[in-house]
């Protein structure tokens, strides 16, 4: 299947910054640039960049950035899912993560998360994809954003509906392990009927869902 990546940017302008929100970005242009070092919620952030740049590689990983000059200072990044992970089996080649998502400390209420998923979605180009997301708590900066668990969970699901993702049900085991764990997912508009049944058996492998 063909992977189509559109570059697309826009430039949000502060009182102390001047920002731009550009992608999908190649490996080449990744490794021109530093991570913000408060862009650790996953891995320490020379190893995170050294995983975008490896995503962006990949025939069907794109990333999302937000800049600060030389300095990366958010991303989110789209890839197929982990081969360890149920949302693999069946090996679909139209079903993209929206893996990740983070915006560093200083850098937060400009709306670069919103801005960076729109992007992502700009010029139609994930309409033959279905795109999701699973969000777990454990994930979630509920210290640094002061939030509690359900507002910062009503926090994502407002920013994934930005570009129309909506919350599922599912059968999966870490989702259901705690009640704010949740499964975002938007289906392009071209999708076909059998790629659809297909991600319902991936979201229901326990019979009584049924």
């Amino acid at each position: 299947m063909e992977h189509p990546k559109l570059y697309h940017s826009h430039f949000i302008s502060t009182d102390n910054h001047f920002l731009i929100v550009e992608g999908p970005i190649s490996g080449d242009a990744l490794s021109q640039w530093i991570l913000h070092p408060d862009l650790d919620a996953f891995r320490q952030p020379k190893e995170q960049h050294k995983a975008l740049i490896e995503i962006s590689k990949l025939p069907e990983g794109r990333i999302i950035i937000a800049r600060d000059e030389q300095t990366i200072v958010g991303y989110v990044t789209f890839h197929y899912p982990d081969e360890q992970e149920r949302w693999s089996q069946e090996h679909m080649i139209d079903l993209i993560e929206l893996g990740a998502i983070e915006v560093a400390d200083d850098y937060r209420s400009m709306g670069l998360g919103r801005t960076m998923i729109e992007t992502a979605f700009s010029h139609n180009q994930m309409e033959s994809y279905i795109v999701f997301t699973t969000e777990y708590y454990w994930h979630w900066d509920l210290k640094g954003s002061g939030l509690d668990v359900w507002k910062y969970r009503k926090m994502m699901e407002k920013l994934m509906k930005c570009v129309g993702m909506e919350w599922y049900a599912t059968d999966d085991p870490e989702i259901c392990s705690h009640p704010a764990n949740c499964l975002m997912v938007r289906i392009g508009k071209t999708v076909p009927l059998s790629s659809q049944e297909q991600f319902d058996h991936i979201r229901f492998q326990q019979r009584f869902m049924y």
